[in-house]
């Protein structure tokens, strides 16, 4: 795996218009993160809303 240092290293040879690539795809990369969390919390928290959402009651908006 890369150093933090390599890759500074290799960022400070790159020219302005590439770095800009860069941020760009560090910040896909931080929103992809930030959603597979998202999604582990929400599967996570499922157990604990299955009562409130699996009840006869609230079964017509089931198809909503």
């Amino acid at each position: 795996m890369p150093s933090e240092q390599s890759i500074v290293k290799k960022l400070r040879q790159l020219p302005p218009q590439r770095l800009a690539e860069v941020e760009d795809f560090v910040d896909f990369l931080h929103g992809r993160e930030e959603k597979r969390l998202t999604q582990a919390a929400s599967k996570a928290s499922e157990p604990s809303f299955a009562k409130v959402w699996d009840n006869d009651e609230d079964a017509a908006y089931d198809n909503l």
